[in-house]
């Protein structure tokens, strides 16, 4: 990497960073995770990535089209972004759900796949004995079926940390190698999580170092798995509907577990050690297969230069 390319990398970490301590400041003097404002706060920090890639790209950078650096632009061949858009949306979903029955079969994740016990009693809670409008299996086949609407739903905040982490902070670092630059994106991508692992978000039952070296254990490998989206589609766009469907899964595992049992999320759930088998291996044949190679990207506008 060039002297130019390393001070917009350092400036791009400090500011996603210093961004998003600063907005989770309120939850740390207030109430943390049970502040009403945890909602907003959580979705600002969102934002942060995005906030910090334009800065370093408009006043650092200063390329001729913006929009080309970020992986926004162009949306073609439009075949190709969509194809890899919808394997982002299946790949993310399956991840999560892939990671039930293998933490269920090592005995980390309390399941119960037939009776879904806990969604029943979650229902109870919430409609007392009022008569459900269809069976418990079909409203979970419907919830299911939802997910990827929901990814759309969710996509303009999964794009704000998209567009930082693999938008433009991923190929920034390519000339390190793919594997350097995917695991430097995946350890910064995990700690940049810590305003709120630390006050318990995910790992509510874990000491806070614990669950911030989950975090990053866990984003190591998701994000490779967003990494390859970005870098075969030359996209960012398949990166963020798959960040989309994976925040719009990852409660699915309250739908089969087993009621009155306690899982924990350092083991369990596409969060813990067991979700990470599936992800491992996904990502070691597509290194083994030579995926992470970046696609050629269609005729465009010189490098960026400096101004």
């Amino acid at each position: 990497m060039s002297s130019r390319d390393l001070r917009s990398t350092g400036v791009f970490i400090a500011l996603a960073v210093a961004l998003s301590w600063l907005v989770a400041l309120p939850l740390w003097f207030g109430g943390g995770l049970a502040d009403p404002w945890f909602p907003v706060v959580s979705v600002a920090m969102m934002t942060t990535p995005a906030i910090a890639a334009l800065v370093v790209v408009r006043f650092v950078e200063r390329p001729q089209r913006m929009t080309w650096t970020l992986g926004l632009w162009p949306l073609r061949p439009a075949r190709r972004v969509l194809g890899w858009a919808g394997l982002g949306i299946g790949v993310s979903i399956a991840l999560v759900l892939v990671a039930l029955p293998v933490g269920a079969l090592l005995g980390v994740y309390p399941a119960d796949f037939t009776g879904f016990s806990a969604f029943r009693q979650l229902l109870d809670e919430r409609t007392g004995s009022a008569e459900l409008p269809m069976p418990v299996g079909a409203l979970i086949a419907v919830q299911l079926a939802l997910i990827p609407l929901a990814a759309l739903l969710n996509l303009v905040p999964a794009l704000g940390e998209e567009l930082g982490w693999r938008g433009w902070l991923l190929p920034k670092l390519m000339p390190l190698g793919p594997l350097p630059a995917l695991l430097i994106t995946g350890v910064i991508w995990g700690g940049w999580h810590a305003p709120l692992i630390l006050l318990g978000y995910n790992y509510p039952d874990a000491p806070g170092w614990l669950g911030v070296t989950a975090m990053i254990g866990m984003c190591i490998l998701v994000g490779a798995v967003f990494g390859w989206l970005r870098l075969r589609s030359g996209s960012v766009w398949p990166a963020a509907l798959a960040h989309a469907a994976f925040n719009a899964a990852a409660g699915s595992y309250l739908l089969f577990a087993e009621a009155g049992e306690h899982v924990d999320t350092t083991q369990a759930t596409i969060l813990g050690w067991s979700g990470w088998i599936v992800p491992l291996v996904l990502v070691v044949i597509l290194v083994g297969t030579g995926r992470f190679a970046p696609a050629e990207r269609p005729p465009g506008p010189p490098d960026p230069v400096d101004r």
